[in-house]
């Protein structure tokens, strides 16, 4: 793998004054994003998204926002389209987040806007979804995971070394609670341990266990095991830097999501995530800077690392919980 992207410190959209067009693509099962992130961009109609969204959790979040908050300069969803399993549709997302185009076909938008946002988290769909926008030259930002297996990873690099612009994240970080200690763990001395939780499958909700540790530990990880099973993934993973993480990952542990804890040689502290709206919004804020500086947010090295972890703990588990080295994934 080569860690360069050709377009960085160039702007990908080159006409800096106009307002930017994206489009938000796709649904999955259990996943609003296609909801709150247009909200982010558009605003929304309070009353409907309150009375009349299929998870209550997001008007629960948006609701406790004062208005000035919702925005991001120079860009808005312009359009949407809902092609997948998550059981809502495109007109219902555009009443309630005030989204002026409706399409039917994904490909209709081609030509229409100048980004797309893939709004799914079945890593699994990502290349099939993105495949014709990377063909037509628009940038895209992919939900987390933006894969989960080692083919689909080597493809998405393949297409970045080649200039695309493409990005993925998961909003874990963002994350208001952690960002003290992305900044500096030294209260802690040195890093020996750290735990952090989640619900939902591995395959969907892991990367954002790890991608709330990684900005703290930082890229190194050498190698994963997975000690569980399909609903109940307990992983271990080993960092170049002699610290342990562990990763549960428990289809309905609903109430411990994004519980961090950091140990180290000399303190130790517990972090909860609580603040949903902070960190979807500088997700996407760092996309649009993406976009129009060209500069990425993170390598896309780290991208690489985290997906192989993902990849790695399948790997792991589908092999009775056999330690994975990571340099097995390249």
């Amino acid at each position: 793998m080569t860690n360069r992207l050709p377009l960085q410190n160039t702007p990908v959209i080159t006409n800096q004054k106009q307002e930017l067009r994206l489009a938000m693509i796709g649904s999955s099962s259990g996943n609003g994003h296609p909801y709150s992130w247009s909200a982010i961009f558009n605003g929304y109609d309070r009353p409907r998204m309150t009375a009349e969204c299929p998870f209550p959790g997001i008007p629960a979040y948006l609701n406790k926002e004062p208005s000035d908050s919702f925005g991001i300069d120079g860009a808005k969803v312009t359009h949407i389209c809902c092609v997948g399993d998550g059981g809502f549709t495109a007109e219902h997302v555009a009443q309630c987040s005030l989204i002026p185009n409706v399409v039917a076909d994904p490909r209709d938008i081609i030509g229409a806007v100048d980004a797309v946002i893939i709004a799914t988290d079945a890593g699994h769909e990502h290349v099939a979804r993105a495949r014709p926008f990377v063909e037509a030259g628009i940038p895209l930002f992919i939900d987390k995971p933006m894969v989960d297996d080692l083919d689909d990873l080597h493809t998405f690099t393949r297409w970045v070394n080649q200039g695309h612009a493409i990005l993925s994240s998961s909003c874990m970080r963002y994350t208001k609670e952690y960002l003290p200690y992305h900044l500096s763990t030294n209260d802690l001395g040195e890093l020996r341990f750290a735990t952090i939780t989640t619900p939902k499958s591995w395959e969907r909700y892991g990367i954002h266990a790890l991608e709330g540790v990684y900005p703290i530990v930082g890229p190194g990880f050498t190698s994963i095991r997975n000690t569980g099973t399909a609903d109940r993934n307990i992983i271990h993973l080993k960092h170049s830097k002699g610290v342990d993480v562990v990763v549960a990952a428990i289809d309905d542990m609903f109430g411990s999501f994004g519980c961090l804890q950091l140990c180290g040689t000399a303190g130790h502290t517990q972090l909860v995530f609580k603040d949903s709206f902070y960190a979807f919004k500088a997700q996407l804020v760092d996309f649009i800077k993406y976009l129009r500086t060209g500069t990425l947010p993170f390598p896309y090295a780290e991208t690489f690392e985290l997906m192989q972890l993902v990849i790695g703990a399948i790997i792991s588990r589908n092999e009775n919980g056999r330690e994975v080295q990571l340099e097995e994934l390249i």
